[in-house]
């Protein structure tokens, strides 16, 4: 599949003011001795999107979310998130923000229940008041009212992810920050997250989601940004990304050579003709799709099938990176 020409990928901050961005960077770096892990990406996460941040292991995915929210410090470029610097208004920010980054964190020996509450008392700006109504929601979301009192320790990898979303829904958010939130979970779990993160942002909750389910990102994002080696390598709505990659053209044919020497000789790129299955495969680009159905009527070939594909994700992701993707993690 082959690309439009690159461009920055920018176009997000030229789209929206910075009043509607929940979250903006501008030349974000940040290195760990000789290495660059994240190398000067401008990050535009418009309010009340789902944004899909997408890339692989150790392309700066993490890294990048956790300077976002101040763990990390970074070595140049400026941070916004909701509309106020960062790290200097920490204060002001995290209480609005929920995060579940690397895995969460809590006390073995305690309870589902217990961990969460003793998380909400450490939260200076929480009501004590409604402490345990909101643990109750919370946990009630995510699936795991009827294992609150169990211990965390005999909690199974996806009950942990389960405990990690409720701890970052334990009160209202402006924007949701979740680092591989279907981690160990099972289909049933992944479509409960699925459908949790659709809920929040009909809310207004900006989510923004790091993860390597594409097919899930799909199903859920209205904007995507993808990253290979700390660069961002693109960004924008899902539709704008995906329109990026060139469709193709899959003509069915006994007569593969005639219909291979005709888009040739059309101008279609990477024509090629898979005999296996009787197929003529090119690259449509810029070309009107009816002209070439017009080109192969016109020649003596016998055609059973034609079809355009368009990119999926995936597709999109290997043509930008040359590497595959962890698809089924």
């Amino acid at each position: 599949m082959t690309l439009a020409p690159p461009r920055p990928a920018v176009s997000l901050l030229d789209a929206h003011p910075d009043t509607a961005l929940a979250v903006r960077t501008r030349g974000l770096t940040r290195r760990f001795g000789d290495q660059t892990a994240v190398d000067g990406i401008d990050l535009a996460v418009p309010r009340g999107a789902v944004y899909g941040f997408l890339g692989p292991n150790g392309c700066g995915k993490t890294t990048t979310i956790r300077m976002l929210l101040g763990l990390l410090s970074a070595h140049a470029g400026d941070i916004e998130v909701l509309g106020h610097p960062m790290p200097s208004h920490l204060a002001a920010v995290l209480p609005k923000v929920g995060a579940l980054i690397e895995g969460p964190a809590f006390h073995l020996y305690l309870s589902g229940r217990d961990n969460l509450r003793r998380l909400d008392s450490c939260d200076r700006t929480a009501d004590p008041a409604t402490s345990d109504l909101r643990i109750d929601e919370a946990l009630a979301r995510v699936g795991l009212t009827a294992a609150a009192k169990k211990r965390f320790r005999q909690y199974s990898l996806g009950m942990k992810q389960r405990l990690g979303l409720a701890a970052a829904l334990l009160q209202p958010r402006e924007l949701l920050v979740l680092d591989e939130p279907t981690n160990g979970l099972d289909p049933q779990g992944t479509r409960e997250v699925r459908h949790l993160v659709r809920e929040l942002a009909s809310d207004g909750t900006t989510v923004l989601v790091s993860s390597h389910l594409l097919a899930e990102i799909e199903q859920i994002a209205s904007h995507v940004g993808i990253m290979s080696a700390g660069v961002l390598l693109r960004q924008g709505t899902l539709a704008e990304v995906l329109a990026e990659g060139t469709a193709r053209i899959r003509i069915t044919t006994p007569d593969g050579p005639a219909v291979t020497s005709a888009l040739t000789a059309f101008g279609l790129r990477e024509v090629r003709e898979d005999v296996e299955h009787g197929q003529v495969i090119a690259l449509l680009g810029e070309h009107p799709v009816e002209d070439v159905v017009r080109t192969v009527v016109a020649t003596p070939a016998r055609v059973r099938g034609f079809v355009t594909e368009r990119p999926d994700l995936e597709d999109l992701f290997v043509s930008l990176t040359g590497e595959g993707f962890d698809v089924a993690r």
